[in-house]
């Protein structure tokens, strides 16, 4: 499938402009949960895939001594993202060329998750030097970075900066010593050097394209409170789910991607990798591999739980579709057999540790049933990160379904 290409600069030009007021910006409330008044009077924090009554569980479990999220936090604080002498390596430019790329690409990743990583153990643990350490590594690169090239800057940057909005959502919401000329650096370093890459059109492109980019938009959107990123975000989720993730009530055939060309049968089965048979769950991506499903589960998780945290119900619509998709590709993860008419009876068991989002939601507060799923989570259990976008998400979510919820 092909890359998308060098990403145009949409927002470059009314960004100076909104750069300088962000400070002004209104301090926020609540959400409409319609699609017809996704307008944003204030937003939470944190409130990035993690609200704070979950970090408030996660705490008293953890000092408690309880399972499994005393193991995933051990598991957390003895990674290399979370020691104190991790060393970031900021770029002023970072190449990733389709199939390849330079260091840069993997320290830059690698460095969003040591951020986010450092900012969960000082919100659980209440070590400031954690704290510390997370500024530094996003100060270290909001001081030089520039911009993203090549033909992966898309998943680049989504990747990264999901994890980025996530670690600077946190430490913003509750660390005072992150100083403002300091946090509006590194804002403007997401609207310069990601966002344009984030919201590029890309519609014929493997769906976990663009539902990673989403995970990082809307992530930044609720970090630099960007009212119309937030509301843009939002309509993205709500067309390309149904077009990644297959229901029966679809018809015979997939939905077509939104603004795209695949849009006959031969040419979905081609995007579909060959698939000609279509049943409740299966994947846009699932005779690829199930590494590229499980990163669109994780993407969809982390954009419906961050609207969630916001007041906005995406999962609410998409429940069915999120939970046939979860319960079919554990089933074979777990090692049931693909009969003939899947994938030719062979599918690549790949899948990362990506299901604990969307399942606290989809089980704890709409008490629906998943047992594979369940499962797959329990086996994966204490989760640890995929070295991309996804990070100790037993630790934040399991069983943890928090206070807040959507209007």
């Amino acid at each position: 499938m092909l890359k998308p290409p060098t990403p145009t600069w949409p927002r470059l030009a009314t960004a100076l402009v909104l750069a300088a007021v962000l400070a002004a910006c209104a301090p926020a409330s609540r959400v409409s949960a319609t699609a017809d008044h996704d307008t944003v009077t204030a937003f939470h924090h944190p409130g990035v895939v993690i609200g704070g009554s979950q970090l408030d569980a996660v705490r008293k479990r953890v000092r408690a001594g309880r399972e499994p999220w005393r193991s995933a936090y051990e598991k957390m604080r003895t990674s290399r993202y979370g020691s104190l002498a991790y060393t970031p390596h900021p770029a002023e430019v970072v190449p990733c060329p389709p199939n390849a790329g330079p260091p840069s690409c993997l320290a830059e990743r690698e460095d969003a998750i040591a951020a986010y990583t450092q900012a969960l153990l000082w919100s659980v643990g209440g070590d400031e030097a954690h704290a510390r350490k997370a500024v530094e590594i996003m100060d270290g690169w909001s001081k030089v970075m520039k911009e993203h090239t090549e033909g992966n800057a898309g998943l680049q940057t989504a990747w990264a900066g999901s994890s980025w909005a996530r670690a600077a959502d946190i430490v913003h919401a509750g660390y005072p010593k992150w100083g403002a000329a300091d946090v509006q650096r590194f804002k403007w370093m997401l609207r310069k050097a990601y966002l344009p890459a984030v919201t590029a059109k890309v519609p014929d492109y493997n769906g976990n394209w663009e539902l990673a980019m989403t995970d990082a938009a809307i992530g930044i959107a609720v970090f630099v409170e960007d009212r119309e990123l937030f509301t843009e975000s939002l309509a993205r989720y709500r067309a390309r789910v149904p077009a990644y993730f297959y229901l029966g009530s679809d018809g015979k055939l997939p939905k077509p991607p939104p603004g795209g060309t695949m849009n006959t049968p031969e040419k979905l089965a081609t995007y579909w990798f060959g698939q000609r048979t279509y049943a409740d769950g299966l994947g846009q991506e699932t005779c690829r591999n199930f590494m590229h499903i499980g990163y669109s589960l994780a993407a969809s998780g982390h954009i419906a739980e961050t609207a969630w945290q916001q007041g906005v119900d995406l999962y609410g619509p998409t429940a069915e579709r999120l939970r046939a998709a979860l319960e079919f590709h554990a089933r074979y993860q777990l090692g049931e057999a693909a009969p003939p008419w899947l994938c030719g009876g062979k599918v690549e068991r790949t899948m990362g540790p990506d299901v604990e989002v969307a399942l606290n939601h989809l089980r704890n507060r709409m008490h629906l049933k998943l047992p594979e799923t369940e499962k797959l989570a329990e086996r994966q259990r204490p989760a640890g990160t995929d070295d991309l976008f996804v990070a100790w998400e037993t630790l934040t979510h399991a069983d943890n379904p928090g206070r807040g919820s959507a209007v």
